[in-house]
């Protein structure tokens, strides 16, 4: 077995992807690695989508996904765009079949080169998002932030999307927020068993929400799929807006939107956005060490 796997740095929205092919092979990208890799400046991440060959009937690869703390993820939807692009451009396929902790996602790259992942059904249930205390709506908890006659948050909407996210609605820019202080310790509330991915979300009309959002394993990011997803139907699910969205990232380089769409038929979220080559190269998925394709003059790590 080679000790190297071709990967492909990638983002959606900005959202930084290490795209890795395992197939093949028997072995896993490595958590050491993907602290290593995340620690050097070119393949820094939020996300390792690594492809494995499929385990289930009737699907296209296996999907395991890496925070860049090594951590596991269960989803990620600007990941999983990437994946398809990447997918799509070496196959010629347009429809995908996904496996990956979370369940079966579906997936298809349009004409027009934007894509669209059915993220399945989001989860409210308190025990199964998971939340540390029994609530019965969790449209709105109690959780805030800040001086307890003056929170800076307070009350999110929680939900899951396969990952654990707390939704905090505000009345203005989400980027004049200090989410960077904010954000690990509600991550790491004792409210959440299993940490929560973060969100400030500001609705600015009946069909367009601003976010921004720190990401459980990762941190500051600059967009997050699963986030926005879980965003849009909060707000549905609590009538700030109807169920089909565009939801603009505030912290995405490009100012991008997603396109979300909760599904009134099947109760199933549809993510629709884009994804983004950047370079290629190698990677040893034990250690982290890479080498750089496309870039003349580039040395291994």
């Amino acid at each position: 077995m080679s000790a190297t796997v071709e990967f492909a740095k990638m983002n959606g929205l900005g959202n930084k992807i290490l795209v890795v092919d395992m197939r093949g092979r028997t072995d896993k990208v490595a958590p050491a690695a993907a602290i290593a890799l995340n620690a050097a400046d070119d393949t820094q991440f939020d996300q390792i989508m690594a492809i494995h060959d499929p385990k289930a009937a009737g699907t296209d690869a296996w999907i395991d996904i890496l925070n860049s703390d090594g951590s596991k993820a269960q989803a990620c939807g600007n990941g999983t765009r990437c994946v398809v692009q990447a997918l799509a451009s070496e196959t010629g396929k347009k429809v995908f079949t996904f496996q990956t902790v979370a369940g079966i996602l579906n997936a298809t790259e349009h004409e027009d080169g934007t894509i669209s992942v059915d993220m399945g059904k989001p989860v409210f249930d308190w025990d199964k998002i998971p939340l540390a205390e029994e609530f019965h709506d969790t449209s709105r908890i109690e959780l805030q932030i800040g001086p307890i006659d003056n929170p800076v948050l307070h009350s999110p909407s929680v939900a899951s999307m396969g990952n654990p996210h707390a939704i905090f609605w505000i009345d203005r820019d989400p980027m004049s927020f200090d989410l960077g202080r904010f954000g690990p310790l509600l991550e790491n509330h004792p409210m959440f068993p299993e940490r929560a991915n973060i969100t400030l979300a500001q609705v600015t009309s009946p069909n367009s929400i601003t976010t921004r959002t720190w990401e459980r394993g990762a941190g500051l990011t600059l967009a997050c799929g699963s986030a926005a997803c879980a965003t849009a139907v909060s707000a549905a699910r609590t009538g700030r807006t109807g169920r089909e969205v565009a939801v603009k990232v505030a912290s995405s380089p490009n100012q991008g939107v997603l396109t979300i769409e909760w599904r009134e038929r099947d109760a199933h979220v549809i993510m629709t956005g884009p994804a983004e080559w950047e370079w290629s190269g190698t990677l040893d998925p034990s250690t982290g060490a890479w080498s750089r394709d496309a870039a003349p003059g580039a040395e291994a790590r």
